[in-house]
């Protein structure tokens, strides 16, 4: 008796082997899509049969219809059985739901805790083709249909490959699991009027990329071995003035306009421009490729740029930069947020030349031009306007000089178009104003007027260029889309001019006799001064605290 059962269960186990599941219920394979056949491998030749979806791109909630056929011309033609998963392209985690077109010869599996995650057949019957109904879920980025498909018993082939379906919808919701992200605000919805985002997905030799952010030009990703603009691969994804949409590839050679590269991307490019937020997905023939990298490095720095374009789609310098804080492997399925493109360095040498010009340098101009008559008491053996003229026009050089030495030793460069050449131009003419000061004649040589028309023209120069190089400077700075911080200049100006004007007039009444202070009440230049100055410091606060937020 003990033999005959040991008989059974032998030949029971020989009929599992022989043959295999020909009831199709084969949720255990769902990760390793490889048949229980004992010690059977895959063919390693072409597979005989494909996949075809009825779409190339969808949108959540999408049905699409996969069919699982030979291919024409092929010897084999026809399966016994057959396993259907729609899997994310690099991620390749099984995603959405699967209903069968014929139940007959179809049937759904479970594949983890996700129900109707896969099909597979239900009989070992032979079948020219099969059939199969995709329910695309939220969120989901590009996927490929992917099956194992058996002519019989021991031949079988794995990895039969539909091409890459786009998602037409972008979604933060994978980030971190399934995809690389990198965004500004960290994490936040590509349909955001506010968010810069980019994503990417390793496929085949490339990358499935997506980028999208709130511009009616441009948005661009490159890669990087520093994070210095320059060697650098680039996709941009921009709009010409007709709305037409193109991805271009370049490369850059510094922090010039880059150079498109004789290559196209592949695949389907999917694009659109809704509600002010440009967006691109598309999928790249091949890897990431610098010039200056030798090695087998894979992790790179990542820039992420907007700006604006010109009518025929070319780009123009960007006005809001992202950079990675750490290379990355854009297949380590990270979400990350970025440093801004403007270094702390930057932001303070802008910041110490606002206080110069708008602060210090501006009232050390009034106090010499408007305070001789109300602040003539002596002060360490000087007139008290003197002394504070002296005193905040030597500080507004050494300002400068810091702020100069400050941002050439961290730029390294003459980016940023007029701006930088204003500064050099501004920083010259402030180094030699004192020097001449120092050898200015007595005041009553015959020669002193020489010295002091040269010395107000000069420093009616200085002033000038540096407000138009503060302009300049704050336009490079502000990336918000209303350019808050250059209209605040505008206000801080006017201010200025203001009291210029008013100043003017005062000493114009004085000079003429117009006006006497008969009863010695505080000099109107004074009270004027004093209200000025309230009103400076709280411009100037207000674009500090700006700068600081733009970091």
């Amino acid at each position: 008796m003990e033999h005959f059962r040991t008989l059974l269960f032998c030949l029971a186990g020989c009929l599992v082997t022989v043959f295999g599941y020909p009831s199709g219920q084969i949720s255990a394979s769902c990760d390793s899509m490889l048949p229980s056949h004992g010690n059977s491998v895959p063919q390693s030749s072409v597979s005989p049969y494909i996949i075809t979806a009825s779409t190339t791109a969808f949108l959540p909630g999408d049905v699409i219809t996969v069919t699982i056929s030979q291919k024409p011309n092929s010897v084999l033609d026809s399966f016994k059985g057959f396993l259907l998963e729609a899997r994310l392209v690099g991620g390749n985690a099984i995603i959405g739901t699967f209903t069968p077109s014929d139940s007959g010869i179809a049937q759904t599996l479970t594949c983890g805790s996700q129900a109707s995650a896969a099909v597979s057949h239900t009989n070992s019957n032979l079948k020219q083709n099969v059939t199969a109904v995709w329910t695309a879920p939220e969120g989901a980025g590009p996927v490929r249909f992917r099956a194992t498909v058996l002519n019989s018993y021991n031949t079988f082939w794995t990895g039969v490959e539909s091409g890459i379906i786009e998602a037409l919808q972008m979604s933060n919701t994978a980030c971190g699991s399934q995809k690389f992200c990198f965004s500004d605000p960290t994490n936040c919805s590509p349909d955001a009027n506010n968010c810069l985002f980019m994503s990417a997905v390793p496929a085949n030799a490339g990358y499935v990329f997506e980028m999208s952010g709130p511009t009616s030009g441009y948005v661009a990703i490159g890669f990087s071995d520093d994070q210095d603009m320059g060697n650098d691969d680039v996709y941009i994804c921009t709009m010409n003035s007709t709305g037409s949409i193109l991805v271009q590839r370049a490369y850059t050679t510094g922090k010039v306009a880059p150079t498109l590269r004789n290559s196209n991307t592949a695949g389907s490019i999917v694009s659109s421009y809704k509600d002010g937020v440009l967006k691109c997905s598309f999928i790249t023939e091949d890897g990431i490729s610098l010039q200056q990298r030798s090695n087998g490095n894979p992790t790179y720095y990542v820039f992420l740029v907007s700006g604006p374009s010109s009518a025929d789609g070319q780009i123009q310098k960007h006005t809001k930069t992202l950079i990675s804080q750490s290379a990355v492997d854009l297949s380590s399925f990270i979400s990350t947020g970025a440093q801004s493109g403007k270094s702390t360095v930057v932001l303070g040498h802008g910041a110490l030349m606002l206080i110069a010009w708008m602060t210090t340098g501006t009232i050390g101009m009034m106090m010499a031009r408007y305070m001789k008559s109300a602040a003539k008491k002596p002060f360490l053996a000087k007139a008290a306007w003197f002394q504070v003229h002296l005193i905040l026009m030597i500080l507004t050089v050494i300002l400068t000089i810091i702020a100069f030495i400050m941002v050439f030793a961290d730029v390294r460069n003459w980016s940023g178009g007029a701006h930088p050449v204003l500064g050099c131009i501004v920083m010259i003419l402030s180094f030699f104003q004192p020097i001449a000061a120092f050898f200015r004649p007595d005041p009553k040589h015959e020669r002193r007027f020489i010295f002091n028309w040269g010395h107000s023209i000069n420093a009616l120069v200085i002033k000038t260029l540096a407000v138009a190089a503060i302009f300049l400077g704050l336009v490079l700075v502000d990336s918000s889309p209303n350019q808050w911080l250059p209209k605040v200049m505008g206000g801080f100006f006017a201010w200025e001019v203001l009291f210029y004007i008013i100043l003017e007039i005062n000493m114009h009444l004085k000079t003429k006799d117009i006006y006497e202070n008969v009863n010695h009440k505080i000099p109107i230049e004074i009270v004027a001064l004093k209200i000025f100055i309230v009103g400076n410091l709280a411009f100037l606060i207000a674009l500090l605290v700006g700068i600081g937020q733009s970091a």
